[in-house]
């Protein structure tokens, strides 16, 4: 079948729309005549009746209820084509971001904010893993992601946003002093799905001829819901190991100390997007917003 003519479908939806062949026509600033012959080239093509005449109108037979279907998914398609050429405020559109829950979690309130003060702008958040970050950043679902290693993909590029701190979170009670290992061990560990792969940065840059890896620590509890990592360590009755973001986003904060040791484990942040000359307003306000948050993750 050759590829169907635009006119005459915009001819069809416009006539389904008025439900009048004489309003169409005069929408259309076209003769009734005309608005008939378009109607019957269309049926034509297609080799089906799209109408059936009925005093005073028209009813659409089964094959027309499917033309106007697709007619109109094609015209929404294309309008919101043409509009996405169009359409580069910074507060308007959507926009979508992927990084760790820590970080989500110090992200989102200023998002909440970004969509209060400007009605049309949408924000998609979504909390994932760095491979799943970088596949869909290369997929399109993604606008940006934050992850903490360098892209090795050709067609990623990345931006530094800075360092953020791995912090071993312990009761306030311990402000100010430095604990042994003997001192973990007796209260035990609030682990969670990355507990391990910290515990190996911070512990075993700390505790080098004590820490025998993550297996070999006492575990108090398991959550993976990152919020409620902390709370057990604001009650007094165990330490973790968290992303900088994710202590700051705390609520109860102010109930927790971090261990000063002397051999600090860095994450290095970086802003990933797909290769490309721009990016539009609002991916940048987007990628402004992001860190202004990042500067947050050093005091």
């Amino acid at each position: 079948m050759a590829k169907l003519n635009s006119q005459w479908l915009r001819s069809f939806t416009v006539l389904c729309e008025e439900g009048h062949f004489t309003r169409a026509a005069e929408r259309l600033n076209m003769t009734q005549p005309g608005m008939s012959q378009h109607i019957a080239k269309l049926e034509q093509q297609l080799g089906k009746s799209l109408i059936e005449r009925d005093t005073p109108g028209f009813v659409l037979t089964d094959a027309g209820e499917k033309t106007l279907s697709m007619a109109r998914a094609r015209w929404r398609e294309e309008r919101e084509f043409l509009e996405s050429l169009e359409d580069d405020a910074e507060d308007r559109g959507v926009v979508s971001v992927a990084c760790s829950g820590s970080f989500a979690m110090l992200l989102y309130p200023r998002l909440i904010a970004w969509m209060a003060e400007a009605p049309e702008i949408s924000a998609l958040l979504t909390a994932a893993s760095e491979d799943s970050i970088a596949s869909g950043v290369l997929a399109g679902t993604y606008d940006v992601g934050i992850v903490a290693d360098a892209p090795r993909h050709p067609r990623l590029a990345s931006e530094q946003l800075g360092p953020e701190p791995l912090d071993l979170i312990l009761p306030l009670e311990w402000e100010g002093r430095l604990p042994e290992f003997e001192d973990l061990q007796a209260l035990g560990l609030v682990n969670h799905p990355d507990g391990a792969l910290y515990a190996d940065a911070v512990l075993g840059a700390n505790f080098a001829s004590e820490y025998c890896g993550a297996e070999s620590l006492r575990v108090r509890s398991f959550v993976n819901q990152i919020g409620q990592i902390p709370a057990p360590v604001a009650q007094g009755v165990a330490y973790s190991i968290l992303p900088r973001s994710g202590v700051l986003a705390f609520p109860e904060r102010e109930k927790l100390s971090i261990a000063p040791f002397p051999q600090p484990s860095i994450l290095q942040l970086r802003l990933i997007t797909l290769k490309r000359t721009t990016r539009s307003l609002r991916v940048e306000k987007l990628a402004r917003l992001i860190t202004q948050e990042a500067g947050k993750l050093t005091f």
